[in-house]
């Protein structure tokens, strides 16, 4: 019945199963059939299948926030002088528009409207939408009520601007919380943009890494008509080739993430090909062994067993979270360190290769992904990372192998 589960999601939210493991979503059924009395998972199926309130309900049990104000600061620095520019353009003939999705329990959407604040914009010039599939964090959003594990990593000035300390947290002042507006919706459905005006700047971070790659295409090319021409995407980390990919052109400012129409040019065929780069650092205090590092999202949160972590396991969880928080050269510099320590290792070429991604570099990253490879022939994320570089360059037979190479247990040939 797990598999029944994993495809409604799939057709719900999108979700690739694999980007999280099945054990979060068992974790999920369990609590929702624990919550409506029923021990058995064929009848909670049935009940399932045929409630949208529970199919919400499970959406919700799966997707757990985690999102902190100004996440990928270099992000919110590039937009204030980017509105800036795009408000000369416009010459005051309309506010911007920009939209925020998933917007998770506000906090990006509510960065983004401080951001633009604190850069001399007025409310009346730009207005904010922000969508989530989940009722449960809209609500949070709504009041506007933040603990402090939503304030991390970078000055806090912006708290005390914008803020009002009261019992449970800090309460967002009520004209930041005027210029959004929230609401349920889905990215997978296709009237969600419909009689919607273009974009000037659209907010898509860490959710296409939970879909698989046709899901990918689909979402990228919704967000691409919906972005005004001169707008800008800002996407994450580990996303930027896949953008590239698709037709997106970086803006050229590092550690932005963030892309514009490019010129029409041909569109690589969409043969299978592996999602975008996951770089998912375990929950925070729980130990970790995954085979290989990936990072956690902003709106969904794995379960990671509780098993005795190792001093390698720690070197890539370091190299995760510096990734994951846009300190790009400092990940690239643990990655050397180790080398330097311990060796040539196909987890740190891997991860020298996701790295090379994230800058836009594909010749530099295919050739760590082949460095990996000859260490670990069976490396399956940096052969899928490498089949996709090859089938973007019009080498779809070698592709093929690679992703063959990918999908068995048998140890292959070196490339």
């Amino acid at each position: 019945m797990i598999e029944h589960i994993e495809r409604l999601l799939k057709s719900r939210i999108g979700l690739d199963a694999e980007s999280i493991g099945r054990s979060v979503i068992e974790r999920a059924v369990r609590q929702r059939m624990n919550a409506i009395g029923q021990p058995a998972i064929e009848h909670y199926w049935t009940t399932l299948s045929g409630s949208p309130r529970e199919q919400q309900a499970l959406v919700e049990a799966v997707v757990v926030p985690e999102t902190w104000f100004f996440r990928y600061p270099e992000s919110f620095n590039a937009l204030a002088g980017l509105a800036l520019e795009r408000l000369a353009q416009l010459g005051g003939s309309r506010p911007l528009r920009l939209i925020s999705l998933p917007c998770s329990s506000g906090e990006e959407p509510y960065s983004i409207a401080m951001a633009l604040l604190d850069a001399g914009l007025a409310p009346s010039q730009f207005h904010i939408d922000a969508l989530d599939v989940s009722d449960k964090v809209l609500e949070l959003a709504r009041r506007g009520l933040y603990g402090r594990n939503s304030f991390r990593g970078q000055p806090l000035d912006f708290r005390q601007r914008h803020f009002h300390e009261q019992a449970g947290g800090f309460l967002l002042d009520a004209r930041v919380r005027a210029c959004v507006s929230l609401r349920t919706g889905n990215l997978l459905d296709p009237g969600l943009f419909a009689g919607q005006a273009p974009y000037d700047f659209i907010f898509c971070r860490n959710l296409l890494i939970y879909f698989d790659r046709p899901t990918q295409v689909r979402v990228l090319e919704s967000l691409k008509r919906q972005l005004h021409k001169g707008g800008t995407l800002f996407i994450g980390p580990a996303e930027a080739s896949l953008a590239s990919q698709s037709g997106l052109q970086a803006i050229g400012r590092q550690q932005t993430f963030a892309f514009c129409l490019a010129p029409a040019r041909p569109v690589p065929p969409q043969a299978p090909q592996p999602s975008a780069p996951r770089l998912r650092p375990p929950p925070v205090a729980r130990p970790i062994a995954p085979a290989r590092p990936r990072s956690q999202p902003s709106a969904i949160a794995p379960v990671v067993p509780v098993v005795p972590a190792t001093r390698a396991d720690d070197a890539w969880q370091t190299v995760a979270e510096l990734a994951n928080a846009g300190r790009t050269e400092q990940a690239w510099q643990r990655c050397q360190e180790h080398l330097q320590t311990h060796g040539p290792s196909a987890e740190a070429y891997y991860w020298l290769g996701l790295l090379s991604d994230v800058q836009n570099n594909v010749e530099q990253a295919c050739a760590y992904y082949r460095k990996a490879i000859y260490l670990d022939p069976q490396h399956r994320e940096a052969l899928t990372h490498l089949a996709a570089h090859l089938q973007a360059q019009g080498d779809p037979n070698a592709a093929q192998r690679l992703y063959r190479r990918a999908q068995t247990p048998e140890v292959g040939k070196r490339d």
